[in-house]
């Protein structure tokens, strides 16, 4: 059973900064892409950031191009997404999830086969 476990949302100011931690059990961390969504409240859950198993690949949003980044430690199994220059429209719960190989298109939610509980990030004005 894969598990996945976010951590590192909370509260913080437009303009600032937070990282987010996905830890990941399992062996076989390395063969998954990885994902990142968020959801806002009355909204659908959205793609915001992917990397490729090796990590030598990663995909953005366009929302957060240039502000976000997305890297993975697969010794420690782990997933990162750092988010920079934080702005309100940014608040929603944060998901990672992931992808087994060959499960298709990193941009959508539903070729994605485990997911994390989610953290909050709420970005004040």
């Amino acid at each position: 059973q894969v598990q996945l476990v976010e951590s590192g949302g909370g509260l913080v100011q437009a303009g600032g900064s937070l990282r987010l931690s996905c830890a990941v059990s399992g062996r076989t961390f390395s063969h998954y892409a990885m994902g990142w969504f968020r959801q806002a409240p009355g909204k659908e859950r959205e793609f915001v950031a992917a990397s490729s198993w090796s990590g030598g690949n990663t995909y953005y949003a366009d929302s957060v191009k240039g502000r976000f980044t997305t890297s993975r430690d697969n010794a420690k199994n782990t997933v990162y997404l750092q988010m920079n220059s934080l702005k309100p429209e940014d608040t929603a719960e944060y998901y990672c999830a992931a992808q087994v190989p060959s499960s298709g298109n990193y941009y959508y939610a539903a070729n994605y086969d485990y997911w994390g509980q989610g953290t909050q990030v709420t970005v004040s004005s």
